[in-house]
């Protein structure tokens, strides 16, 4: 069953589906458990270390802000200054945001429609819900939109975190949306092959690393990253991307 990434469809995909909201809420309880955002403040760690900033980053897929949230309390405590963008094609994702008072800018859009720059693109547990051939154009396209890095944390396809997440939406009396949806994402998600694959297909470079609890890591940090946001600030060059 998850020899190969699952075209099943979620829920949460559908324009207008009842109960996103309740299921943005599990989710953001889920996340928590998880350690979902650890990775990602991780590679925001080592970004920092070539550049201090500020930070211009942006989020996609960001749902109902929960990564964003966090990195704001991130950079406080380093003390780095930070520009948020989330960036999801969902209306309510972006009216749950704000009312939960996310200190971000909000952008509901495709995200191909989306043409800035940023310092840093993040993508946490969204890429999953793409097909193969849609994750391909998504790689190019994260890649000519970082300046400094860029990074799409997600989930390990594999039997063992199928199971955990199958009981656990139950356990934990996940509104039903999550119930649905939670083994369908990791029934999507992928192995290292699936990603070396995409990669090569994609034409584009990029570390891919294993993160705990279940997690795959791809992305890449530019070598030249402080000559590059200099040069780069303001630009939508794709010459100018990580």
């Amino acid at each position: 069953m998850l020899r190969q990434r699952s075209e099943a469809a979620e829920w949460m995909d559908a324009p207008g589906a009842p109960g996103f909201d309740a299921a943005l809420h599990g989710l953001a309880r889920i996340n928590r458990i998880s350690f979902a955002a650890a990775p990602v403040l991780a590679f925001l760690e080592r970004v920092a270390r070539r550049h201090p900033g500020p930070l211009s980053i942006l989020d996609v897929g960001a749902g109902g802000g929960d990564m964003l949230a966090r990195i704001a309390r991130w950079a406080a405590r380093r003390g780095v200054t930070v520009q948020l963008t989330g960036l999801d094609q969902s209306p309510q994702a972006a009216v749950h945001a704000l009312a939960r008072g996310v200190p971000a800018r909000w952008i509901t859009a495709d995200l191909f429609a989306h043409e800035e720059t940023h310092d840093v693109v993040i993508c946490s547990l969204f890429a999953h819900h793409l097909r193969d051939a849609e994750l391909e154009r998504f790689l190019r396209w994260i890649a000519a939109r970082a300046r400094l890095g860029w990074l799409i944390s997600d989930l390990h396809r594999h039997w063992l975190p199928w199971g955990v997440v199958w009981w656990g939406v139950r356990l934990l009396r996940m509104p039903p949306m999550v119930v649905h949806d939670g083994p369908i994402s990791v029934a999507r998600g992928f192995t290292r092959a699936d990603w070396r694959r995409l990669l090569d297909q994609a034409g584009v470079a990029a570390e891919i690393r294993w993160a705990f609890p279940f997690r795959w890591q791809v992305g890449r940090i530019a070598h030249d990253a402080a000559r590059r946001h200099r040069r780069g600030a303001g630009s939508s060059s794709p010459r100018d991307s990580a």
